[in-house]
């Protein structure tokens, strides 16, 4: 243990808490054997993310190994890219481990918002992500659960690495490449392929060696970083299906594609971190350290050594760099004007704005009999009524749905209520509703896109017939008949 982590375990050890020395406030974490609870100190006002852990829970469950590998590898952190341990105590009931609160939440948190990250963004925390291993290996100790879910972000928004159940540590080897695994412990998911044998981890970051053969080496967390890599730039897993035991095969297969529009380096530093033998990725001992996995192309930018002094880029979801989707001052290519063009080249005045303004009057509302007729015609001639729940169809169009660089065609119907359905118009099958609320806004980007923003996801819409601008004033008139003037 180093000097620095001897004086963490040192300070730890000489605070004497107790339940009582705390205001107990939201649940802001769970786990199979603990909550974490956001607190407040009542003597120093300071914030604290206190997990607890139930006594009685971890002995019937057989899971004091697990709880006593957290807390030693805790004890040995001292990285500002790591979760810290501030104290433990405990009574008669419970264990409390005191721990660094990072505001902001979970890294899986803003994938989800966004879809995915522009290439700044995702260098910048794959920088992070990337440090901290290197920092972590150099220790001696093995993640094996490295996910969005266990990255957290600071108020700073830099990375905060936790959830240290399922790690390893390795004792008295200085460049270990292997370790046998303990079969049977938690953390994580389990399952087999083919056999008796539980892993850790998370299904779709597991490596194929946990999977196959119960060894850890230190590239399974490289593995897993490559995997993260993939999400940030493309908004889904590399490996996913329909259960578990599919993502497996696919996994010990290394079976997965690249969509269109993938970064083409970070598509060769994912192709060189997610390699069956564990022994041959991007950043392992026998493939010369972390010297040359942080000089790839795709890092070359990263300020390394002083990434967590620096800003985090704001952080924007990814928009393919296709001709349609730049800045367009021309229009259009084509000679000539008719009307469609005069149309186009009208509202694209409308596009400068980028934001549709949601403050302008309602207008053009249906009267109760006009309301009555088109839901009557409607219901006899519109195959989609029966998705609406008897709500009067306002718009309706077929737009791609895109989730990163993944894109599904969707039948999308803007109804009075106000709700938005969107529908599998192939299968005709119900997939979803954007929900509605006064904080709904949307963004037209150009002819062809506009995203909606809600307060927990931005929806990300691309129309091929190049009316998104109309999508946006239709929605904008909703919103104002709904919400304009109305607490």
């Amino acid at each position: 243990m180093s000097a620095g982590n001897a004086q963490n375990s040192a300070s730890i050890e000489q605070v004497k808490k107790c339940p009582g020395d705390f205001i107990f406030g939201k649940l802001i974490g769970e786990g199979s054997y603990s909550q974490v609870f956001l607190t407040k100190e009542i003597s120093t006002r300071n914030e604290y993310a206190i997990k607890v852990l139930e006594k009685r829970h971890i002995l019937r469950e057989k899971k004091t190994q697990y709880v006593k590998r957290e807390k030693d590898v805790l004890l040995r952190l001292n990285h500002p890219f790591f979760i810290r341990l501030h104290f433990t105590f405990q009574d008669e009931d419970r264990l409390y481990f005191g721990l660094s609160y990072a505001k902001r939440g979970e890294l899986l948190d803003y994938i989800k918002k966004l879809g995915c990250f522009d290439d700044k963004c995702t260098q910048f925390y794959v920088g992070e992500i990337t440090e901290a291993l290197e920092y972590l290996h150099g220790i001696h100790i093995i993640h094996r659960d490295l996910k969005p879910e266990n990255i957290l972000l600071n108020e700073e928004m830099h990375i905060q690495i936790t959830d240290f159940g399922s790690a390893k540590i390795v004792e008295d080897l200085p460049t270990p490449l292997v370790v046998k695994d303990d079969v049977g412990r938690g953390g994580g998911s389990t399952g087999s392929v083919g056999r008796k044998n539980s892993f850790v981890g998370t299904a779709q970051y597991v490596s194929p060696e946990v999977l196959k053969s119960s060894q850890s080496y230190y590239s399974s967390d490289l593995w897993a970083l490559g995997c993260i890599i993939y999400q940030l730039l493309s908004g889904q897993h590399p490996f996913w299906g329909s259960h578990e035991y599919q993502i497996f095969q696919k996994i010990v297969k290394v079976e997965y594609e690249f969509p269109s529009g993938f970064n083409t380096a970070a598509k060769d530093l994912v192709s060189k971190l997610v390699v069956l033998d564990p022994r041959q990725r991007l950043g392992c001992t026998e493939m010369g350290g972390y010297g040359p996995l942080k000089s790839h192309e795709f890092l070359k930018t990263v300020p390394w050594g002083s990434l967590h002094t620096r800003t985090p880029p704001d952080l924007l979801p990814y928009l393919p760099a296709k001709s349609e989707n730049a800045e367009n001052i021309w229009g259009d290519t084509q000679a000539g004007l008719d009307d469609r063009k005069l149309s186009r080249l009208v509202e694209g005045v409308a596009l400068g704005s980028d934001v549709i303004d949601n403050k302008k009057p309602a207008n053009n509302w249906l009267t109760d009999e006009e309301r009555r007729q088109r839901l009557a015609e409607q219901e006899k001639s519109n195959e989609y009524h029966r998705f609406v729940e008897r709500n009067l169809i306002l718009k309706q169009g077929l737009m791609d749905k895109r989730k990163g660089l993944f894109a599904r065609r969707r039948m999308f119907l803007l109804t009075e209520g106000p709700r938005f359905f969107y529908v599998d118009p192939s299968n005709f099958v119900l997939k979803g509703e954007i929900p509605w609320s006064k904080e709904l806004r949307p963004e037209a980007k150009n002819f062809k896109i506009l995203f909606i923003h809600t307060p927990n996801r931005i929806y990300y819409l691309e129309d091929p017939e190049g009316n998104a601008l109309k999508w946006c004033k239709e929605i904008n008139r909703v919103w104002s008949h709904y919400y304009e003037n109305k607490s």
